[in-house]
């Protein structure tokens, strides 16, 4: 069932003050053609201010809603931390008095990073990232202006830099963007990231259908600006998909911009991820496991792939005519 559209939201974000450029007490007149964001699952976002059409071309908030909910169920998996923030800054994207011609785009590392977490498990399921959400064309982060997560700071009513200022937070202006940043406009990613535990289990192995399975020791972590991936060198591969992992080094990326789960260099893991068949590259996404090795949780890794195989193969008998 479609949610019910809330009554009209006020005019302050409540959790973090105002950060957008038209602020004003209930029920007055808005400035220009800026709206309240009347979207339920937007009202966490921090703006509340919208303007339409939208970058999807819905003329009306009504619309909107209809077309952004049917995204809940992929939400609901958790598979990017990044995607209700991208989602929102497509279908309800902020409108402020300084760029009231334009609404803001979000950034196009935020869009890839949705997508890559994502689209392993829409091709679960047959689908693939929809073409009106594609991330080619939206604004570099060191090039125009746009928004991101990572851009987003405390409340300060007198601070509306909400959008990617690329002075303060390109990584070429400041190299610790990433790590220790300590500027008015950017926020680092490990003051931001929580990564939700993924306990291993038969169940969750099987639920999860993890693309690769490998066992690893941690080389290095990388990362620049929002990109992060761990270079990891392969002793054994106990599951592979479509893409070829060859027992050497090789590349994991992560899906957003944070490190979840967690690698540490000169560790060694059991590494269980998703792929990307066209572009040729093993993803770590929120639901991936990182898990130090142990030899009696690889031989149970094993057996569960096995079993899953073999039901699979019965499951495919038994349809045959």
């Amino acid at each position: 069932m479609w949610r019910a559209l809330v009554p009209e939201l006020v005019c302050v974000v409540a959790a973090m003050a105002c950060l957008v450029l038209v602020c004003c007490p209930s029920g007055a007149a808005l400035a220009g053609s800026c709206e309240m964001v009347r979207i339920p699952l937007c009202s966490p976002m921090p703006w509340n201010m919208t303007k339409m059409p939208n970058h999807l071309h819905h003329s009306t908030q009504a619309n909107a809603v209809l077309a952004i909910e049917q995204y809940e169920a992929l939400l609901d998996t958790g598979c990017s931390p990044d995607l209700l923030f991208f989602l929102c800054a497509m279908y309800a994207p902020i409108c402020t008095i300084s760029f009231q011609r334009d609404p803001i785009k979000p950034c196009k590392s935020v869009c890839e990073r949705a997508k890559a977490g994502c689209e392993p498990v829409l091709k679960r399921y047959n689908h693939t990232w929809p073409e009106s959400l594609a991330c080619e064309e939206l604004p570099v982060y060191d090039r125009a202006v746009c928004i991101s997560p990572e851009a987003i700071v405390k409340a300060d009513p007198s601070d509306n830099s909400f959008f990617q200022d690329s002075s303060k937070c390109s990584p070429e202006m400041n190299p610790d963007f990433e790590t220790e940043v300590n500027n008015g406009n950017c926020k680092a990613v490990s003051d931001r990231c929580k990564c939700k535990p993924v306990k291993l289990g038969q169940k969750t192995y099987a639920k999860n259908n993890y693309n690769y399975v490998i066992r690893a020791r941690v080389k290095e972590i990388k990362s620049r600006a929002h990109d992060i991936s761990a270079v990891v060198e392969v002793k054994d591969v106990l599951k592979s998909s479509l893409v070829h992992i060859p027992r050497d080094t090789v590349t994991l990326h992560y899906s957003s911009g944070c490190q979840c789960p967690p690698l540490n260099p000169n560790e060694e893991y059991i590494i269980m991820g998703y792929e990307n068949e066209e572009r040729s590259r093993l993803f770590l996404t929120d639901g991936s496991i990182a898990q130090k090795w142990k030899d009696r949780v690889g031989r149970k890794v094993k057996r569960w792939d096995q079993a899953l195989k073999g039901k699979r193969h019965d499951n495919g008998r038994h349809a045959r005519p």
